[in-house]
């Protein structure tokens, strides 16, 4: 079993959720719902694994918040 880390945000236009993994080109998805779009993204992942072994070009390492005055 492999994990992945993803990146959600929610689209105000659409009121989607998008998500990502960092460095996994080609991984990314939508869903109205969390749950849909963990689902989503596991398909995709899947369907990537499946043609191919494809190496992470970066890693996800955290998020920082920035203060500005």
């Amino acid at each position: 079993m492999k994990l992945f880390t993803a990146v959600i945000e929610k689209d105000s236009d659409t009121n989607l959720y998008v998500g990502y993994v960092p460095g996994f080109v080609g991984a990314h998805s939508q869903g109205e719902t969390l749950d849909e779009l963990r689902e989503n993204l596991q398909e995709v992942i899947e369907m990537l694994l499946e043609d191919e072994v494809i190496p992470l070009k970066s890693e996800f390492v955290g998020t920082q918040q920035i203060a500005i005055a």
